[in-house]
């Protein structure tokens, strides 16, 4: 309430307004039920009928009208609730490190937040209503009873006290169930995401039933789930419905009672009943406000308890753009690691000069994709430092870090839209020329023309229409529009042929001039010309220098790297070789050998 309120003050103005003259209405219907009976059934007050029923179809308009205006309103301050907090909930989740989705099922964050979303706009519409509507609505009934009876007022009133304990009764199951419900939707729903983004193993690997079993389970338990809290929320219904009944029996024997040996007249009786049945809805949608206040509480919460996660990584305090004049970078006895305790780089000491490349080579596991994501600050190092033009960049925003830099990841991700909105993605302002060159700087122009609607062709969920290849060479493409003074290539020609390699190659050699370059690489020969080339061997820098030297050191992991690759080379060709000529994709039966 406090940070939504005041931007709806108008609207819940015009809805309350709608609500008071619902329950002006109901209360209304009630109370001239006695002039009915009394005045045109009793004293044959045939004059009244006009009065009598032009005002009884008056209110019902005006109610219907007021109805409808509530609802449209409280509707569009919920939609918009709903928009604002997806709103604000991407642009938290954008804030947060790369080290929050790393702990998070991006499946499961999804469903959680679009089932939980919905909660805050229950809350305050519920409150609304409950207040505006039910709460008045009610009192404006009781008066009625009152006026018109009030011995039989307290013989009604008699229901509420255990059906107040009751509720209170089921607040602390309900709130518990209600939580494992909504985790175990987001597990089903995240798994079903998986599952369909991940489809082509699923089918390579005949992964069919194990998945539909899993799933299995996973919604049988949030049936279950479900049933709980649909047993648990509606026990009020019965418990309210049969002391409801008691009253309502009492009510009438007693008004019996009265009028057949008090020769009391029915009207007031009719109207007394008139608006306690009446009022059994309002105080009924009272009853079980606070069990569906807490189940939209348990919702909100869980949003909150996403908002309320603090960025592990902050700019500081007096951050300031970096200024990239050169591009030297500068790791100076960087340590770090993912996990307390477990150092993934332990201290790594190396220059990457202003203009050339530097490529990092290394085992799997030594550390070389994490070098490139510390240098993007997707993490903070825990000793050491890393500088750029001799600026710390732990000083410095990471927006301004990161604009500077044009970043290839081993794993080229599309989004939704376009070839060229992807491409755009490198720089939103580039003109369409400028992503076309790009494009043909990396090779991908001759197939994107080749496309239904090139450069406007959709690719699909994470590209899935195209290739690897073709995928590889359009994130590229992104990085070279970007024109950026720092490259960051982390094995970016691993998903390519050895042709397009080589095509691509070349064009990161024309855009690698001038601008600093760090390549990360499995395959020696793709850093075979790079100016310096620094060698990791579990988390630790044990050799560095050119191609040249580095050979020159016969006892070297740098030297028995490049003589391993030359061996597999050297076995490939000769199977290649040993194998017999073919015909038609068959084997020559016969012939020479």
């Amino acid at each position: 309430m406090r940070e939504n309120g005041r931007e709806y003050i108008p609207h819940y103005a015009v809805a309350l307004v709608c609500l008071l003259a619902v329950a002006g209405t109901t209360a209304f219907v009630a109370w001239i039920m006695k002039d009915v009976v009394d005045g045109i059934f009793n004293e044959r007050r045939y004059d009244l009928i006009a009065l009598i029923c032009g005002s009884i179809a008056a209110a019902f308009i005006l109610r219907g009208l007021a109805t409808y205006g509530q609802a449209v309103m409280l509707a569009k301050i919920g939609n918009n609730l709903v928009a604002r907090y997806q709103r604000r909930l991407f642009a938290h989740l954008m804030r947060l490190g790369v080290d929050f989705f790393a702990d998070h099922r991006s499946g499961q964050l999804a469903a959680r937040i679009n089932e939980n979303v919905s909660g805050i706009r229950d809350l305050l519409a519920m409150t609304v209503t409950s207040i505006a509507r039910d709460a008045v609505q009610l009192v404006a009934l009781v008066i009625v009873m009152i006026i018109q009876d009030p011995l039989l007022s307290l013989v009604a009133f008699l229901i509420g006290p255990p059906l107040i304990y009751t509720v209170n009764r089921l607040m602390r199951r309900l709130r518990r169930v209600t939580r494992e419900s909504v985790e175990i939707n987001s597990h089903l729903i995240g798994a079903m995401q998986e599952a369909v983004q991940g489809i082509t193993i699923v089918k390579a690997f005949t992964m069919e039933s194990q998945l539909s079993e899993k799933l299995s389970r996973l919604i049988a338990d949030a049936e279950h789930r479900a049933n709980k809290i649909a047993r648990v929320s509606e026990r009020t219904t019965p418990i309210a419905e049969i002391l409801a009944g008691f009253a309502v029996a009492g009510v009438i024997a007693y008004a019996g009672y009265r009028a057949a040996f008090e020769q009391e007249p029915p009207g007031a009786v009719f109207s007394f009943i008139t608006a306690m049945l009446l009022a059994y809805d309002p105080a009924r949608r009272l009853a079980r406000i606070q069990v569906n206040m807490e189940r939209s509480l348990v919702n909100a919460r869980m949003i909150y308890e996403i908002l309320d996660i603090q960025p592990l990584q902050k700019d500081k305090a007096d951050a300031a753009e970096v200024e990239i004049a050169h591009g030297d970078i500068r790791f100076d006895h960087v340590t770090f690691g993912y996990q307390p305790g477990h150092p993934v780089l332990q201290d790594v000491t190396f220059n990457a000069a202003a203009g050339r490349t530097t490529a990092i080579v290394g085992a799997s596991g030594a550390g070389k994709t994490t070098i490139i994501s510390l240098l993007q600050r997707f993490y903070d190092v825990w000793g050491g430092s890393i500088s750029i033009d001799g600026q710390d960049i732990a000083k410095v925003t990471k927006s301004s870090l990161r604009r500077s830099i044009a970043y290839v990841s081993q794993q080229p991700y599309l989004f939704e839209g376009t070839i060229r909105e992807n491409i755009r993605y490198g720089r939103p302002d580039a003109s369409d020329a400028e992503i076309e060159a790009a494009a043909a700087q990396a090779h991908a122009d001759a197939f994107i023309t080749g496309l239904p609607h090139g450069y406007d062709t959709l690719v699909g969920e994470n590209g899935m229409s195209l290739s690897g290849g073709q995928r590889q060479r359009l994130s590229i493409a992104r990085a070279i529009v970007r024109n950026a003074p720092i490259l960051l290539l982390d094995e970016a020609t691993s998903a390519l042929d050895n042709e397009s390699e080589a095509r691509v190659q070349q064009a990161l050699e024309t855009v690698m001039q001038g601008r600093t370059t760090i390549v990360v690489a499995h395959r020696l020969s793709t850093v075979v010309n790079a100016n310096h080339i620094v060698v990791l061997d579990d988390g630790r820098l044990i050799e560095e220098g050119s191609h040249a030297a580095l050979m020159r050191n016969r006892h070297g992991v740098y030297y028995r790297f490049n003589q391993m690759q030359g061996a597999k080379n050297l076995e490939l060709v000769r199977d290649v070789a040993d194998e017999p000529e073919t015909r038609g994709g068959r084997k020559a039966a016969g012939g020479p050998s």
